[in-house]
């Protein structure tokens, strides 16, 4: 899986969708192969400081609009990694704001202890805190992140899936758990189609939310909450009592103003159960 890019000029999109909250969309190859694009999203904190989720790599125009955002000599106060795979940039990250708290799920710090150990690029890092399938419901952050945030940990996700809730943007941000390829906005800038490349036609066809989003409902139900389909249905009933309005991916576009409706669609059969 790589970052690197081919086009000669930063192909980088930053937005900021809904007031205080901004995505930093990217290009990004799983595999090598599948275009599924890269997103960090930063959200402005009541404080001043910021709460950054899946870094996507820390160029010089990311640092500088980060400036922007916050005049904090500390303006990273969050990082987090939502998930087992979105931690690749943490590093770079906590070396230019080491006061950050960061947070991720159970198994993490073990995966970047291995890695470690033949790629010393890839750090030990102090994890401040890390959800746990028994800790899920009794897990706090800090006071001033639980008063904007609500969070769910869907432990039965073979990724350890950490789903956030913004109160105050009303907005949804997660990782893995929903895709919305092809990831147009994430190569808008690069020069190159999204949708290019037979790996990436055929997994775009599974994870797309495109119609009834047919493939993507039977991915979730047959291949990511098959371990535990009533656990993974309890997790999904949690985040959709929330509020939200607006839905952050990883990889694929965003969605302003519709995500709620989005997320029931896809997530229906774990909503209402499988016909």
């Amino acid at each position: 899986m790589s970052f690197a890019y081919t086009c000669p000029n930063d192909p980088t999109v930053i937005r900021e969708i809904v007031p205080g909250v901004t995505t930093i969309s990217v290009p990004f190859l799983r595999f090598g192969r599948i275009k599924f694009g890269g997103r960090t999203t930063i959200v402005q904190l009541q404080s001043g400081t910021l709460a950054v989720f899946s870094p996507t790599p820390l160029t010089p125009l990311i640092k500088t609009h980060i400036s922007s955002l916050s005049n904090s000599p500390t303006p990273i106060s969050y990082l987090i990694a939502p998930d087992l795979e979105h931690h690749m940039n943490l590093s770079s990250w906590h070396a230019s704001f080491p006061t950050s708290h960061i947070i991720g799920p159970e198994g993490l710090p073990e995966k970047r202890a291995k890695a470690n150990a033949s790629d010393k690029a890839v750090t030990i890092l102090p994890f401040s805190t890390i959800f746990t399938a028994n800790n899920k419901r009794s897990t706090k952050v800090s006071e001033e992140f639980d008063r904007e945030f609500e969070y769910e940990y869907v432990d039965v996700h073979p990724n350890k899936e950490i789903v956030f809730f913004h109160k105050p943007s009303r907005t949804l941000i997660e990782a893995d758990l929903l895709f919305n390829l092809p990831a147009a906005e994430q190569y808008s800038k690069s020069g190159e189609d999204p949708t290019s490349g037979w790996a990436t036609k055929l997994f775009a066809g599974l994870q797309n939310t495109r119609g009834e989003a047919v493939w993507q409902k039977r991915m979730l139900w047959y291949v990511f909450s098959k371990a535990d389909r009533e656990g993974f249905a309890s997790s999904m009933q949690r985040i959709n009592s929330w509020n939200f309005v607006n839905l952050v991916p990883c990889h694929g576009d965003s969605f302003v103003g519709d995500g709620k409706g989005i997320f029931e669609k896809v997530m229906q059969w774990h909503l209402q159960g499988k016909k």
